[in-house]
């Protein structure tokens, strides 16, 4: 039996799941904000009470939004900042007394999709969150690449590929640099796109709707996400050329993606033509804890 942990900003939820990947149990709690040692024993509990439903101890796998430094053993890069340089890893053994695997969100993400959502079969899975944010994550037969480093398949904080004169320098991003990808095919960089464009100020979700509907300005909002993401994901393809590429996150919605990304990209990428699949998370919002329980394959 398999314990999966989604470390979230406001949520914590677990899920317990059987040898084939059938869900025994799941269950969620606010996520003490702020408070670490608070987190330790919130978790601690969760995994106890999952035991307690399944009637068996699990393998703990755990995934936050950041990773543990190679360097130090201590919690980088984590929004939920709280988490940052601490032995997350080590004092949740401790807590629990069992080993645990923790892993950045975004690749949980992927492995989730990679062992049975979307992208299962295939042998490299390139994992996309484009939400709130944007995150992915690498999985090799069925494992999470962190690399050296542990940034493997962090492509939100490279420069926006192919920039026009329009794009160029871009937005300033909170890492200190500007043009980052991130600030073009996040929910929020696409509605700051829109607001630059038309002085309107709408949700992504009403962009869409207008662009579907004919709106000329929120049709062409769309046009230029849609050519942004392609020439992101086309900037992956040349590095790593994965078998598939998974979308995740509130944006991963929009249908026309899938219609339009493939021949987009084929457009950009140094090659005489791929036929790299872009396809929709199968597991949606349950990829991230479902795929922390996958880190024990």
């Amino acid at each position: 039996m398999r314990i999966g942990i989604d470390l979230g900003g406001t949520k914590i939820e677990g899920i317990a799941l059987d040898e084939a990947g059938g869900e025994i149990a799941r269950q969620r709690v606010p996520t003490p904000r702020g408070d670490y040692r608070a987190t330790i024993s919130t978790i601690r509990d969760l995994v106890l009470r999952l035991d307690a439903a399944a009637g068996a101890t699990g393998t703990v796998g755990v995934g936050i939004p950041g990773v543990i430094s190679p360097r130090t053993g201590l919690v980088k890069n984590a929004n939920s900042t709280w988490l940052i340089g601490n032995p997350l890893d080590r004092d949740l053994e401790a807590a629990l007394g069992r080993p645990v695997r923790i892993e950045n969100d975004a690749n949980c993400f992927a492995v989730s999709e990679a062992v049975d959502g979307a992208g299962a079969g295939a042998r490299v899975v390139f994992g996309v969150i484009i939400g709130t944010g944007c995150g992915g994550g690498i999985v090799v037969d069925g494992r999470p690449l962190g690399g050296r480093n542990a940034v493997a398949g962090e492509w939100g904080h490279n420069p926006l590929p192919w920039s026009s004169g329009e794009e160029h320098p871009g937005p300033a991003c909170f890492c200190g640099r500007t043009g980052c990808i991130e600030l073009f095919v996040s929910g929020p960089g696409f509605e700051a796109d829109h607001t630059r464009h038309t002085g309107e100020a709408l949700a992504s979700s009403e962009i869409v709707s207008r662009a579907e509907a004919g709106e000329v300005g929120a049709a062409a909002s769309l046009g230029r996400y849609v050519d942004r993401l392609a020439r992101a994901l086309t900037g992956v393809v040349n590095i790593l050329d994965p078998d598939v590429i998974v979308l995740g996150g509130g944006m991963s919605n929009i249908a026309r993606l899938y219609a339009e990304l493939p021949g987009l990209m084929n457009r950009y990428c140094f090659s005489d033509g791929i036929d790299t699949p872009v396809l929709q998370a199968r597991h949606g919002d349950s990829s991230g804890v479902r795929g922390a329980a996958w880190l024990w394959t």
